[in-house]
């Protein structure tokens, strides 16, 4: 069971780290849904030493079919990237973004589920280092080769729950579906084929475990949203979105409090790819 310390990392604690000289990777996973490649924002200003990741090239794997449009990459392809940015055995590696905590949970959620125990994502991303009048670099940052292994090679079955299809749809769990009110009610749907959500679903938005610097929620108040949606946390959570983004950052939230919640990778955009399941719309 985790505790919110071995999820997130605050700027100052992280900072401090740096200033002692404790080694830490740092690693920055820029993504918007409307901008998928940060590599432009990173060279104009990153934390110093932070090695870019692609979200769409490194934290996916897109010639995977028939599993939404994010689908999990390799053990073995994760390992090759990891060296690749420096990831070194049992040193701790600490993960940002600039938007709703979205790729960095990935990263998080990837990594963790490929085996890596030392994980945290930066409470409050990077304008949380910046608020502190802490210092950027720009350009690009070329690591050392790191020495990472990796203990999981199918992610799908690694080191974090996860739910298929037919265990989304089949209840027995609180299905948490976080992507905005309107496309869970069907309104709108600006990426995916069909609009709706999946039948039983309960919508809990993923910027609703977010305060409005962009750190999460207490774990009161994560505690206060749960119980206002009727999640009962001693049963099975599971969290799904649009493809297995902005739902790791919901089950990063549960995590810090100590709940398990699986992770449909797939999400919508795998369920709603097949004409025969059901789908809800309206508010429930």
């Amino acid at each position: 069971m985790h505790t919110r310390d071995q999820v997130l990392i605050n700027a100052a604690e992280l900072a401090g780290l740096i200033e002692a000289g404790e080694p830490v990777t740092l690693l920055d996973v820029r993504w918007r849904l409307d901008e998928p490649d940060g590599r432009t924002a990173y060279l104009q200003g990153h934390l110093p030493g932070a090695v870019y990741v692609s979200l769409e090239e490194e934290l996916s794997d897109h010639t995977i079919a028939g599993r939404g449009r994010h689908p999990l990459p390799s053990g073995r392809s994760l390992e090759a990237a990891a060296r690749r940015w420096g990831i070194r055995q049992d040193v701790l590696v600490v993960v940002y973004d600039d938007w709703n905590r979205a790729g960095s949970a990935r990263a998080w959620w990837v990594l963790t589920a490929a085996g890596l125990a030392k994980v945290r994502i930066l409470d409050g991303g990077l304008s949380a280092w910046q608020s502190g009048g802490r210092c950027v670099e720009t350009g690009p940052v070329i690591p050392q080769l790191g020495n990472v292994t990796v203990l999981h090679d199918n992610l799908y079955a690694g080191g974090r729950p996860t739910l298929t299809a037919q265990q989304s749809g089949a209840g027995g769990v609180t299905l948490l579906d976080a992507r905005a009110p309107e496309r869970f009610r069907g309104e709108v749907e600006p990426v995916d084929l069909v609009a709706g959500h999946i039948p039983g679903a309960k919508n809990v938005p993923s910027g609703s475990v977010l305060a409005a610097d962009g750190t999460f929620l207490s774990d009161a108040a994560l505690t206060q949203l749960l119980s206002d949606h009727g999640v009962d946390r001693s049963a099975p959570v599971g969290a799904y979105c649009g493809s297995g983004v902005s739902a790791t950052v919901t089950v990063a939230a549960l995590a810090a409090i100590g709940c398990a919640a699986a992770l449909f990778p797939g999400s919508w955009s795998e369920w709603s790819s097949d004409p025969t399941r059901s789908v809800g719309r309206g508010p429930e």
